[in-house]
């Protein structure tokens, strides 16, 4: 993969959910074959699971065959819920909660900038189904003994650069995305209060994802019992 933006590692991408259930299977796989014993496949999972980014990754099926995600080369989720969702009339530029609340979420316009102010109040701000009215997109928070919560795509790049004054303004979103996804820039003031920024998949993934896991965890289990019974070293 040559378009990465910025020309960064690509080791320090973050890793999806996909991602993360692609490298599992190979573990398992790997278990099945008789290359990894039912401690060190359960040991791996458990850093599968714990890792953020490709580099993270990489290393724990570097010493198997089918090999984990390349660094030169990282796989990326084939769902990336905020690319190719650039443009539009914006549907709103401005949202105020005092003494109460407000929401923007579902399938709105997100303009180039968008301003978002709580006073004594609430209010929510969910870009995961939103369509993004230029490429780069500008959230100006201001919380003033309230609180607003940002939820981004997973994949999108994003940068925040908001300040807290006896509150909270949570910078752990940051990070860099997917190529083709839009950057975010979420700035603003919490004042005796907090600005909460997550990453998080669309409800439709999430389920998506839970169904997956689910069946995972059956076929794991499965597996373990002919593992125990030594029937998958039988030819």
């Amino acid at each position: 993969m040559t378009d990465l933006p910025d020309g960064k590692d690509p080791r320090e991408l973050r890793a999806s959910d996909h991602d993360r259930d692609r490298v599992s299977e190979v573990l398992r796989q790997a278990a099945g074959d008789g290359r990894l014993t039912l401690d060190e496949l359960e040991e791996r999972l458990t850093a599968v699971y714990a890792a953020k980014t490709y580099g993270e990754l990489e290393p724990i099926t570097r010493d198997l065959p089918s090999g984990g995600p390349s660094a030169a080369a990282p796989v990326m989720s084939p769902q990336v819920p905020a690319a190719g969702r650039v443009g539009g009339r914006p549907t709103s530029s401005v949202a105020i909660g005092i003494m109460g609340g407000f929401s923007r979420k579902g399938t709105w316009v997100a303009p180039r900038a968008f301003t978002a102010v709580a006073f004594w109040g609430g209010g929510e701000i969910d870009l995961r189904e939103a369509r993004f009215a230029e490429p780069e997109v500008t959230i100006r928070v201001f919380a003033v003994m309230g609180g607003v919560s940002v939820i981004v795509p997973e994949h999108a790049e994003v940068v925040v650069r908001g300040i807290g004054i006896m509150g909270g303004f949570d910078d752990r979103a940051s990070g860099t995305g997917a190529p083709g996804a839009p950057r975010i820039v979420i700035t603003g003031l919490a004042f005796w209060g907090g600005v909460g920024v997550e990453r998080k998949p669309t409800r439709s993934e999430l389920k998506r994802r839970k169904q997956e896991r689910r069946q995972q965890q059956i076929d794991d289990k499965q597996r373990r019992r002919r593992l125990e019974r030594g029937e998958e070293f039988t030819d």
